[in-house]
């Protein structure tokens, strides 16, 4: 269970940490997921029991630190282009990365950075879902109409409203479920980006190593309808959410 060999375009299928502490962030992580470095050409591949779970890189002061999530894309041109019709700013324009894929950048009308990956030998995480790998992603902005329309005309996500204490959607295509968004709730970073989280056994237990380990406690740890959640950051800044989900993953291996 978890493992992946490819992901249907529309899906998330990798992300990637850029940090300015490229050695503390490989002690962050590693100490806190169990993940072991693997470093190709100065970018390192996380993996866990030898299968890829994530990507680490070098960024400058400028281009600060944070997790960017990469859906796929069965053409990196075309999408890119209709990514601008459709409002989206182009922050990188389609670059290709010898042996692996194509990649760009785009920021949504939400002001959200999202990247859109070609794969070309490298389909992205070999295992999800599993305790110590990435599992859901989900966009924090104050305009879900905006965003609902967009990804929706780009990729044919189908948005449904969820119900809780703040306004949040439900992003699916087909029978796929593909993450979700909310509005910034109290307390929360109101800036538009979109979120990575990791499944963990025990979220207060987790959130308490990222601390021992350094890192920040944003949110502490809490209670949502399938299970508990904590957000933390890293010690350069870099901000995540932990989950413990008992009933299972919040999607399968191909977003399911």
């Amino acid at each position: 269970m978890g493992e992946v060999s490819r992901y249907p375009p529309g899906t998330f299928c990798w992300i990637d940490l850029g940090t300015t502490d490229v050695a503390g962030a490989r002690s962050f992580y590693e100490g806190l997921f169990g993940w072991e470095a693997d470093d190709v050409d100065g970018y390192v591949l996380w993996r866990l029991g030898g299968r890829i779970v994530s990507g680490l890189h070098e960024h400058s002061p400028e281009e600060g630190t944070g997790w960017s999530s990469n859906v796929c894309v069965d053409d990196i041109q075309m999408a890119t282009a209709r990514a601008r019709e459709l409002g989206a700013g182009v922050l990188v324009e389609p670059t290709g990365i010898t042996g692996t894929g194509k990649v760009s950048s785009v920021r949504d009308p939400t002001g959200a950075e999202v990247a859109l990956w070609q794969p070309l030998g490298h389909a992205g995480a070999q295992i999800v879902n599993e305790v110590g790998t990435w599992t859901w992603n989900e966009l924090v902005a104050a305009d879900l109409q905006a965003a609902a329309t967009f990804y929706g005309d780009l990729f044919g996500w189908e948005a449904e409203a969820a119900p809780g204490p703040i306004a949040r959607l439900g992003f699916s295509m087909g029978h796929l479920l593909i993450g979700g968004a909310h509005e910034p709730a109290p307390g929360e970073d109101p800036g538009p980006r979109w979120t990575v989280s990791f499944r963990v056994a025990d979220a207060d237990e987790s959130a308490d190593r990222a601390e021992q380990l350094g890192g920040r406690i944003v949110l502490p740890p809490m209670d949502i309808p399938v299970g508990r959640i904590a957000v933390v950051s890293d010690p350069a800044g870099a901000t995540f959410t932990l989950g413990a989900v008992p009933g299972g993953a919040l999607r399968g291996v191909d977003g399911s």
